[in-house]
C-alpha cells in the first residue's frame, strides 16, 4: 500500500502510448506502406512524420528507431514486428539509448546545434545496428540550420537513419522535403478513438457513460494525447467514473438536450422561450458565446445530415443529436439553416467582443428567431403581387415569361438595405427580383432573369444585317469588335460584302481593319469596311440602348407593383431594370463556337 502511494502517478497518454505499430491507433495507412517497405528492403534513410497535435508523431519516430535497430538471439534484422522486445527495445522505448538521439528543434534552432550532428554523424553506431537522429517539430530550425543539414540528409552514411516530425510541413524547406519520404499521420476517427478509450477505461476499471465518451471524443478533435488528457482529467472530475454531467461541467459544455431545445424554440421563432433558456443556461455556468458555439455547430450538424444523411452514424454523437438531428433536417428548408449559421457566425463574433456578453447573445437568438421563418424573395413578390391585383383594376396577367403588349417586357431588380419585417403574420424579406410589364399591366413575376444563350455559329457565318454581325462577334466572343460595333460605330449603309459605318468621337480607326479581316475569316468572303464622309449623326446602339433603359426606369417607378415594394420595404430604391427586346435578347459573352477559328 505504501509503495502504491509513493509511486508517481503515470498519465494515461504516457502509460498507454503505443510502443508497436500493432499498437498504433488510427495509422493504418502508414503502417501497411511501411510493412511494404521492409518486406521489400526498401527502407528509406530520411523520413518525415507531419500532421496536427497528437496523432502519434514522435511515438512513431520512436516505433521506427526500434525497428531499425531490432535484434534478438537471431541476429540483427530490420523489422515491423515488435511484439516480442529486441536487446535495445528497452532503452529506446524509455528514451535512454545512446545510438537514438532524440532533438527538439523548438528549443535547439541554430546551426550550432546542426553542427554537432553533423560532426558526430561521421562516427558509427556503439551498440545498435543503426545510429538514429529524431528531430522534433522541425520547421522550427533556422534557415542556416537547413543548409547545414542538407548535404549529410542527402548523402548520409550507411549506418545513419533521420527521423523529422512537424505539425507545420508547409515551414519545412523544399529542399528538406525532397531527400525525405513523407508520411500524413490523419486525425483519428471519431469511432476509432472510442473504442480505444473505452478500451482504456475497461483496462482501468472505470465506469463511464456513452454520451461523456461522445463530448471527449469531440473535444479531442481527432487528437489521441488530447483526448487521453480529457480522459484523465475527466476521471479526476467524477471521483473514478466518467458521466456526462462532469464533462459538461468540466469543458464548460451546455447540456446537448438543451442545446437542441435552445435551437428549436429560435428556428420556430419562440422568442420568449429561447430567452428564458439562454438565461437558465446561462445561471447554470454555461458561457454565453461557447452557447452560441454550440448551436452554430448544432446548425452545422442538422445541414450536414440534410445533405449527407449518412452523417447522423457519427459516433461522436449523442442519441439526441442522431435522432432530433434528423428529424429537423427533414423539416428545415435549406435556405432557414443557412442563413441561421450566418447570423450564428457573426453573433458569435460580435458576442466576443461585447462588453456584456449575454446581452449580445441575447441579440443574436432575437435576430435568429424573427428570421429563421422568412420565406423566400419569389414567395414575397407573389405575396405583394396578390395585394396588387387584388387592389387595383389591372388587365389580367400574361403568362409567365411572355411579353404582353408591344414593346419590351422589363426585369427590375429591388434591394433594400435591410430586413424588414411587417404587419404580417410572419416577417418579410426583401425581393431580390422582380419582372413585370409595361406600366399598362403586370406581365409576370419572376425570380430573375435568365439570358438566353445563343446557338453556336457555324464555321462559316452568313451576317445580312448589323445586328447579326454584333451577334456573330457575340458568338466568336471577340469582345473587342462586339463593343467597338456596338459603342465606336454607326451603321450607314449595309449590304452583302459591304459596310459603311460612321465613327463616333474617340473611336479607335484601326477597328476598320480588324473588322474587315475578322469578317473575312468568319464568312469566306473579302468585305468592303468604309468609313462614311459625312459628320456622324444619331446614336450607337449602346447610346440607343441606354436611352431606353432611363425610359424603361422611369416607367417602373410608376409600375403599381415596384411602388407597393417601394412602400411596404422603406428605404428600397430601384436599382436595375432590363430591357427585354431583340437588341438586348444578344447575350453579353457567347458560348464558345464548336469548331476553332482560323486567326
Amino acid at each position: 500500500m505504501a509503495d502504491a502511494q509513493t509511486t508517481p502517478y503515470l498519465v494515461l497518454a504516457r502509460k498507454y502510448r503505443p510502443r508497436d505499430f500493432s499498437t498504433l491507433v488510427g495509422q493504418d495507412a502508414m503502417v501497411q506502406t511501411l510493412g511494404n517497405a521492409f518486406a521489400q528492403n526498401r527502407i528509406h534513410h530520411a523520413f518525415i512524420m507531419t500532421g496536427v497535435r497528437g496523432v502519434g508523431k514522435t511515438t512513431t519516430a520512436r516505433i521506427l528507431a526500434r525497428a531499425f535497430n531490432y535484434e534478438d538471439e537471431n541476429g540483427r534484422r530490420p523489422t515491423l514486428d515488435l511484439e516480442t522486445e529486441g536487446l535495445h527495445c528497452r532503452a529506446i522505448i524509455e528514451g535512454r539509448h545512446v545510438d537514438v538521439i532524440e532533438m527538439d528543434a523548438a528549443s535547439n534552432t541554430g546551426i550550432g546545434d546542426i553542427r554537432e550532428i553533423i560532426d558526430s554523424v561521421k562516427y558509427g553506431p556503439a551498440s545498435a545496428p543503426y545510429k538514429v537522429y529524431v528531430i522534433d517539430e522541425v520547421h522550427m530550425l533556422s534557415t542556416a540550420a537547413f543548409n547545414g543539414l542538407l548535404k549529410t540528409l542527402e548523402e548520409p552514411p550507411p549506418y545513419v537513419k533521420f527521423i523529422f516530425a512537424t505539425t507545420e510541413i508547409r515551414k519545412v524547406p523544399i529542399t528538406i522535403l525532397s531527400r525525405c519520404q513523407r508520411f500524413d499521420l490523419r486525425r483519428i476517427p471519431a469511432d476509432v478513438m472510442t473504442a480505444y478509450l473505452e478500451k482504456i477505461l475497461g483496462l482501468e476499471g472505470i465506469g463511464f457513460e456513452a454520451d461523456a465518451l461522445a463530448m471527449i471524443v469531440r473535444a479531442g478533435e481527432g487528437s489521441a494525447r488530447d483526448s487521453l488528457s480529457l480522459l484523465d482529467q475527466a476521471i479526476a472530475h467524477g471521483g473514478g467514473t466518467v458521466t456526462a454531467a462532469t464533462v459538461k461541467t468540466m469543458l464548460g459544455l451546455g447540456d446537448r438536450a438543451r442545446i437542441i431545445d435552445l435551437f428549436e424554440d429560435v428556428m420556430g421563432g419562440r422568442v420568449a422561450e429561447a430567452l428564458t433558456a439562454l438565461r437558465e443556461l446561462y445561471d447554470l455556468g454555461a458561457d454565453p458565446q461557447t452557447l452560441l458555439a454550440d448551436l452554430a455547430e448544432f446548425t452545422h450538424l442538422v445541414t450536414r445530415i440534410k445533405v449527407v444523411p449518412a452523417a447522423a452514424d457519427d459516433a461522436s454523437l449523442t442519441p439526441d443529436e442522431k435522432s432530433r438531428g434528423r428529424d429537423l433536417a427533414q423539416r428545415l428548408p435549406m435556405r432557414a439553416l443557412t442563413r441561421a449559421w450566418q447570423i450564428l457566425f457573426k453573433g458569435n463574433e460580435e458576442t466576443g467582443r461585447a462588453g456584456n456578453a449575454l446581452q449580445a447573445a441575447e441579440m443574436t437568438l432575437i435576430r435568429l428567431a424573427y428570421a429563421a421563418d422568412l420565406p423566400s424573395p419569389d414567395e414575397v413578390i407573389a405575396k405583394l403581387s396578390g395585394q396588387v391585383l387584388s387592389n387595383a383594376p389591372l388587365s389580367p396577367p400574361a403568362p409567365r415569361g411572355l411579353p404582353s403588349g408591344g414593346g419590351g417586357a422589363s426585369a427590375m431588380r429591388v434591394e433594400a438595405p435591410m430586413t424588414i419585417a411587417v404587419a404580417e403574420p410572419q416577417p418579410v424579406t426583401r425581393p431580390q427580383a422582380v419582372t413585370t410589364a409595361q406600366p399598362q399591366a403586370v406581365a409576370s413575376v419572376e425570380p430573375r432573369v435568365v439570358t438566353p444563350q445563343p446557338v453556336p455559329q457555324p464555321a462559316l457565318a452568313t451576317v445580312a444585317t448589323y445586328k447579326d454581325l454584333i451577334a456573330l462577334a457575340t458568338a466568336k466572343r471577340d469582345v473587342l469588335v462586339k463593343l467597338a460595333l456596338e459603342s465606336q460605330m454607326r451603321p450607314i449603309s449595309f449590304e452583302q460584302g459591304r459596310i459603311e459605318v460612321a465613327l463616333a468621337e474617340n473611336a479607335d480607326p484601326g477597328m476598320i481593319a480588324t473588322l474587315s479581316a475578322r469578317l473575312q475569316t468568319w464568312t469566306g468572303q473579302r468585305w468592303l469596311v468604309m468609313v462614311s464622309s459625312k459628320p456622324p449623326e444619331g446614336m450607337t446602339i449602346r447610346q440607343e440602348r441606354d436611352q431606353r433603359k432611363v425610359e424603361a426606369t422611369a416607367a417602373a417607378h410608376e409600375d403599381p407593383l415596384v411602388k407597393a415594394i417601394l412602400e411596404t420595404f422603406p428605404g428600397a430604391k430601384l436599382v436595375n431594370v432590363t430591357v427585354r427586346d431583340e437588341d438586348a435578347a444578344l447575350p453579353e459573352i457567347a458560348p464558345a463556337p464548336t469548331e476553332e477559328d482560323d486567326e
